[in-house]
């Protein structure tokens, strides 16, 4: 079963496995599909996956 977990001013961390698609619907793979972090920031490089981005653009959840 596949758990996110929000971290503050940071990616969604997905672990347990997940299938990831683009908006048509075609996969997505990811290094290790049962770990692995989303970007929420918008300012990542590797896109969906989080690389850090965050950190350095001063991205923060508004909480």
């Amino acid at each position: 079963m596949a758990t996110i977990k929000v971290r503050k001013d940071g990616p969604y961390l997905v672990t347990g496995g997940a299938e990831i698609t683009d908006a048509e619907g075609n996969p997505i793979e990811a290094k290790n599909n049962d770990n692995f972090a989303l970007c929420r920031c918008g300012k990542s490089q590797n896109k969906p996956f989080c690389d850090g981005a965050h950190s350095v653009t001063g991205f923060t959840d508004g909480k």
